[in-house]
């Protein structure tokens, strides 16, 4: 069995894709997988640290904002389409794939066009709640479409076979409880409220949280782990919390940088506010975590708003949009959450029932299905 994995540019697209190749991995140890990523992008530290080869070709988005610079990046984008399907018609020769799996991002454009040329049987997988522009292109081209969560549906071309399949998670996200992870970072009986806004943070979500333990300082009626996000994040909520006579390490607050614990971390959580990616709004129902969604109005078609719906519409989470984001409202929409039990645990069950954790096992049936094996 041949496998090329195609998706990049960003963890949501990388991560499900090497979940998809473990568990084929896992089902058949001799399967032959080969990723195909963008030069230079997230992907080409990533896959190889998950022990699967990878090729590149050089790709670029198209920037649908008009302006005199974005008309020369558009102009690059071009040639790169045409240059990276002949990479692509390169790579595909030489691996001669016998499926072609695409979880995302520009680089499945010109590589999972040129398989469908050469006869290759394709299948893609979307993880957030609406599809990207590149996904519904290929869709005439796949097999089936597996989507994470049924409210993509809507948003994919008429004709379009759609298998609801959920996203892949890592294993650990479900192997912890909450005793343990919580007598494991030392938290007393208070509810615990995570935050984060992803690996690299979110400025304005980041202030908003400042404001937040500064009320709690007085209050202390909940404690809090916060990931600022790595650089320039991080360095200026140490700032603002310092201009506000917040510590950021002690009885209601402990600042990282970087959460690199996040199962145990988000087992131990009463409560999280975070971001909507589509990983983390995966995790969060598997873990049955309620939560106050802050979607990040910088991404593509803003589809971090249409995944935190999926969960804001069934009752498993608040949203709150970033223009409507202010320290008091969250603090508010906090501590009407935090310290209510009956509220913590309504949402907690809403969110358990839209997870789905055999989501391995659905992608590896439409694969032995399209393989016949």
């Amino acid at each position: 069995m041949r496998i090329l994995m195609v998706g990049g540019g960003t963890a949501g697209h990388i991560n499900p894709a090497l979940a998809i190749a473990d568990t084929i991995k896992h089902k058949h140890a001799d399967a032959a997988i080969l990723f195909v990523g963008v030069k230079g992008k997230m992907e080409t530290s990533l896959v190889p640290a998950a022990g699967y080869p990878l090729k590149t070709v050089t790709v670029q988005g198209f920037q649908r904002r008009l302006s005199l610079k974005n008309i020369g990046r558009n102009v690059a984008a071009a040639y790169h389409a045409v240059t990276a399907g002949w990479e692509a018609e390169r790579i595909i020769k030489e691996f001669s794939p016998d499926l072609a799996i695409g979880t995302g991002g520009y680089v499945c454009g010109p590589v999972l066009r040129q398989a469908a040329r050469s006869g290759v049987p394709i299948l893609l997988h979307e993880s957030n709640a609406l599809p990207g522009v590149t996904v519904k292109m290929l869709a005439k081209y796949a097999k089936a479409l597996m989507i994470a969560n049924d409210a993509a549906r809507k948003h994919l071309p008429e004709g379009t076979r759609v298998v609801v399949t959920g996203n892949p998670l890592r294993r650990d996200f479900t192997a912890v409880d909450r005793h343990t992870a919580r007598r494991e970072l030392g938290v007393d009986e208070r509810p615990l409220v995570l935050c984060f806004g992803g690996s690299l943070g979110a400025r304005r979500l980041n202030e908003a949280v400042a404001g937040v333990l500064k009320h709690n300082q007085t209050a202390g009626k909940l404690q809090f782990i916060v990931g600022t996000g790595k650089g320039e994040n991080h360095q200026r909520m140490q700032t603002l919390l310092k201009e506000l006579g917040v510590s950021p390490d002690g009885v209601h607050v402990r600042v990282r940088e970087y959460i690199d614990d996040m199962p145990r971390c988000m087992a131990a959580a009463d409560l999280v506010i975070s971001r909507c990616g589509a990983m983390t709004l995966s995790e969060l129902p598997a873990m049955k975590k309620p939560a106050i969604l802050i979607p990040s109005p910088y991404v593509a078609e803003n589809h971090q708003f249409y995944n935190a719906m999926a969960l804001a519409d069934r009752g498993a989470a608040v949203c709150i949009e970033e223009k409507d984001l202010t320290d008091a409202r969250l603090w508010d929409t906090i501590e009407k959450t935090a310290l209510s039990p009956d509220s913590l645990a309504r949402m907690g069950q809403a969110a358990g029932e839209v997870a789905v954790l055999d989501a391995h096992e659905r992608i590896y049936a439409v694969v032995q299905e399209v393989l016949n094996i």
